[in-house]
């Protein structure tokens, strides 16, 4: 088993606890280049907000979008965003990712912004 494969099968335990809950969602996903987070809707059909180092606005604020701030510069992004639509409480799902790291400062951040989980 290969190390993607062994962050999958991580991730969908995670998952399948978050879905029998029925709790909107908030996945990330890491590169090394970029880091990309979205709210996911209860039902796990619908991304109702998404922020990520990729994007336009942020490209020109940060000069390398995948290190620690960039991660809380996202984290914080993600989290007015849901804010404006009303969400205030999430399941974080780090899609087998360890929580260290960029991780740990997007969460940090998200929390910061508002967002309850």
């Amino acid at each position: 088993m290969n190390t993607k494969q062994s962050r999958i099968r991580r991730a969908r335990k995670t998952r399948a606890k978050i879905a029998a809950v029925k709790a909107i969602r908030l996945a990330i996903h890491r590169t090394n280049s970029h880091v990309y987070a979205q709210i996911i809707s209860a039902d796990g059909g619908t991304v109702m907000a998404s922020a990520s180092s990729n994007d336009k606005d942020m490209r020109a604020q940060l000069p390398n979008g995948g290190n620690v701030a960039a991660a809380a510069a996202v984290g914080k992004r993600l989290a007015e965003k849901a804010k404006g639509l009303g969400i205030e409480k999430v399941a974080f799902d780090r899609s087998g990712f360890r929580f260290h790291g960029r991780v740990k400062a997007l969460a940090e951040a998200a929390r910061e912004g508002g967002l309850v989980f």
